[in-house]
């Protein structure tokens, strides 16, 4: 359809009170399985880093994460969990949470080893290398999979809404395709776009500022 008809169809979405429940309800949940992805992502990250043989033993499965299709859990999880918010977050945290974990072991790994030695030289604690050398050291490396992991949370959040969900903005998109209301769903999909393009703009913005920092440095 024109953009003209797209544009309409979006801002007949916004002044709709029942749309808008719906996007609320999905950014609630791409919220939460962000944060659990961001959380356990850095932990098991974290975790690689400093258990090398344990890191050994998951290299071939952090390698091939992403050719299981990861979505063919999402009827387990509504088994396990029922037909709500929850089985959506969990499929948003599993498909999200290794490119977290991921990123953050070479964020660990990227941290320069003269860095460690000049903590050791002014005789930093544990605690004090870690939040005054280490961690802002590798800042800007770990913030690339904060990207990566809020992509991801949108993408597997609202493709499980296309499978089977009761509502959410991939519910609503899918249900205005199955009614051949045109203008809704292309309305609701710029709308789409426009948001998490935004959000990643701002991360990038951000990500650029935290590695000019670093060359500065």
């Amino acid at each position: 359809i024109s953009p003209s008809r797209m544009v309409a169809g979006a801002w007949k979405t916004l002044a709709s009170s029942e749309y808008r429940g719906d996007m609320a309800w999905t950014l609630q949940n791409v919220v939460m399985a962000f944060a659990l992805a961001l959380a356990g992502g850095f932990g098991l990250g974290w975790l690689l880093h400093r258990l090398p043989r344990l890191r050994r033993a998951a290299d071939p499965l952090l390698a091939s994460y992403y050719a299981v299709p990861v979505f063919m859990f999402y009827p387990l999880f509504i088994v396990l969990f029922g037909l709500n918010r929850w089985p959506l977050v969990a499929i948003g945290f599993v498909f999200a949470v290794v490119a977290m974990a991921m990123n953050t072991l070479n964020a660990f790994e990227r941290v320069p080893g003269v860095l460690r030695k000049t903590a050791r030289l002014y005789r930093l604690s544990r605690w004090q290398e870690i939040f005054l050398v280490t961690l802002p050291a590798c800042a800007p490396y770990v913030f690339t999979g904060v990207k990566l992991a809020l992509v991801y949370s949108f993408i597997a959040v609202i493709a499980g809404e296309f499978i089977l969900a009761g509502k959410g903005f991939g519910f609503q998109i899918a249900y205005a395709y199955n009614s051949f209301d045109n203008a809704t769903m292309y309305g609701m999909m710029l709308l789409l776009l426009l948001l998490v393009g935004g959000i990643n703009g701002l991360l990038y913005a951000w990500e650029r500022r935290l590695y000019l920092r670093r060359a500065r440095a």
